[in-house]
């Protein structure tokens, strides 16, 4: 009896001991305070310091899926049977990110030229030439050989059409609709959540010109936009902030939205080439462990285009040219089910949730083309086309906010006129040597032909452009590119003048990747490493676009045991 009643005051004991360490431990490594300071958050809430620890990890952005990054082998594993000598194989690690399941659609996209004719009337000279310069070239459609004129009035805004891709939008179109998509995700996101007022319906603002939500203005100075009225932004955040005195009814009282609240979406853009290719070969499904056990050819596993499964035996996995003459198969027994393109989501997707990487439309993506890619220079998220800039500050220290009297136009190389910013958007401005002074990542603003084609890549490597300028030279160019002419009309227009002279490449840094095949594109063209070019300002019948953006934080959403560990890892599965 005696050894009983021992035995469970020990027992108790134990117990007791055990319940005293866990709290003791919760104490010190929960979120009420860091192991640094020892500032609990109560502490730092009282003193009137932002914390946040209600933030739950980054939302799935809409129409979007997570591609867990990695590495992978760019460029082609196949027969180069066209000799383009453009895709050799390099070793990439790609990091994180989010893409949209499907192309940009005709209705998704009516939507931002209906947004742009609401804010920037096209009756109005100051916004006269915002609406006109993101409208698709219908005219893509037309053929000297060819009858598809109805196309050229349907295609675009015609509810049969709706949820097909849209085409006939240029390589700068696609980067400014990614833009405008940021702005209302995140105006969406701060309304919902009852940070900004209905910009869009009630009593609110009429959202016109500069009166409408930018996020990057509103992250820098939430009272340049909607002419200061901060009752646009009802109460806002709750604030730390004791207030001296009571506000006026009506006034703003909280704090806005920051980087560090995470409820704001990170900016949306086009994918990069490596991103891309990496996506669309979705080598997950070829995967044992850390070893890929097949080259892929096409955004789907196997060596054919016909679907192997019992549902939809023989149908084929994509919309491309069969043969010449051939894009859809015989009447009542088609092979892909479409003659142009086919709308969004028809074929089934790929191992990443991805649809259409191979066949449909070609997309473009964010790089400047060069036919090497450089392995050696990098070989982590690899990009060419970085132009390195910082925001405009004025004479007092404060942003500088693109308005009616510093709006800047350009005129492209086909004529079209384009805005460089539109009003409510920032200023931004390269960075200068002295920015970049003493960096080792890099040493000036613009770094498009960095290593193929800038000064230091050609025999005037020893030569800056001062002194090339100094001996009565002319800048060298590695590609010879046909060059515009400077000169410009009354209307201050550039003239339209072909050039005439021979040229052996049409190279430069104005010209872009576009990756995958399309409907007008033999099956060669349907393996995700090939690359093609085109320059940023022309558009095809053939060429759509999505977004991307990028994954913050940890690469996946679900905590995975590595190989080595097992199942006796505190992650285990």
């Amino acid at each position: 009896m005696k050894n009983l009643i021992g035995r469970s005051k020990l027992l108790l004991a134990v117990v007791l001991a055990a319940s005293l360490f866990s709290c003791k431990s919760k104490e010190s490594s929960g979120n009420n305070s860091t192991s640094l300071t020892g500032w609990t958050t109560k502490n730092k809430q009282e003193a009137g310091f932002s914390t946040n620890t209600n933030y739950k990890g980054q939302e799935t952005p809409p129409g979007m899926v997570l591609i867990e990054g990695g590495t992978f082998t760019m460029g082609s594993v196949q027969d180069d049977v066209m000799f383009d000598w453009n895709t050799t194989p390099v070793q990439q690690q790609v990091r994180s990110f989010y893409m949209d399941e499907a192309e940009v659609t005709n209705r998704e996209y009516l939507f931002y030229l209906e947004w742009l004719e609401k804010v920037f009337p096209p009756s109005e000279d100051n916004y006269k030439h915002i609406y006109k310069s993101a409208l698709p070239d219908t005219l893509v459609w037309r053929h000297v050989l060819g009858f598809n004129e109805l196309l050229t009035e349907t295609y675009l805004r015609h509810p049969s059409y709706a949820d097909y891709p849209v085409v006939g939008v240029s390589w700068i179109q696609a980067n400014q609709y990614c833009k405008w998509r940021t702005d209302r995700v995140n105006e969406k996101i701060l309304m919902d959540k009852g940070l900004l007022d209905d910009l869009y319906g009630g009593d609110s603002a009429k959202v016109q010109g500069k009166n409408h939500f930018v996020t990057e203005t509103y992250l820098a100075n939430p009272s340049l936009l909607f002419d200061g009225d901060s009752t646009i932004y009802k109460k806002g955040l709750p604030s730390n902030k004791k207030l001296k005195k009571r506000p006026a009814k009506g006034s703003f009282i909280g704090r806005h939205a920051k980087i560090s609240d995470g409820i704001l979406a990170t900016s949306f853009r086009l994918p990069t080439e490596a991103e891309w290719e990496y996506a669309a070969k979705s080598l997950v499904e070829t995967r044992e462990y850390n070893i890929v056990k097949e080259r892929k050819k096409f955004a789907w596993a196997g060596k054919y285009t016909r679907n192997k499964n019992r549902r939809g035996h023989g149908d084929q996995l994509a919309n491309f040219k069969q043969y010449k003459g051939d894009y859809s198969g015989r009447a009542e027994w088609s092979s892909d089910e479409a003659d142009i393109t086919q709308r969004v989501k028809f074929y089934p997707p790929n191992a990443f949730g991805l649809y259409d990487m191979s066949g449909n439309v070609a997309e473009w993506v964010a790089d400047v083309y060069r036919p090497i890619i450089d392995g050696e220079a990098s070989d982590f998220n690899y990009f060419r086309g970085n132009i390195f800039t910082k925001k405009k500050i004025d004479d007092e220290g404060k942003v500088v906010m693109v308005d009616y009297e510093n709006m800047e136009y350009d005129t492209l190389e086909n004529g079209r006129i384009v805005p460089k910013d539109v009003p409510g958007a920032l200023k931004y401005v390269p960075v200068t040597k002295s920015d970049a002074y003493m960096r080792n990542n890099y040493e000036k603003s613009y770094n498009v032909n960095v290593r193929d084609g800038e000064l230091a890549s050609t025999k005037h490597y020893s030569k800056t452009e001062e002194e090339l300028k100094a001996d009565g030279k002319d800048m060298p160019r590695m590609y010879n590119h046909p060059i515009i002419p400077n000169e410009k009309d009354e209307e201050g227009q550039r003239t339209q003048k072909y050039d005439d002279q021979t040229r052996t490449t049409l190279i430069s840094d104005q010209v872009r990747v576009y990756k995958g095949g399309s409907w007008k594109d033999r099956e060669y063209w349907l393996d995700p490493a090939q690359r093609r070019f085109l320059p940023e300002y022309m558009a095809t019948n053939y060429i759509g676009f999505r977004c991307a953006t990028d994954r913050l934080g940890p690469m996946s959403k679900t905590s995975k045991t590595p190989y080595h560990q097992g199942t006796k890892g505190p992650n285990k599965r």
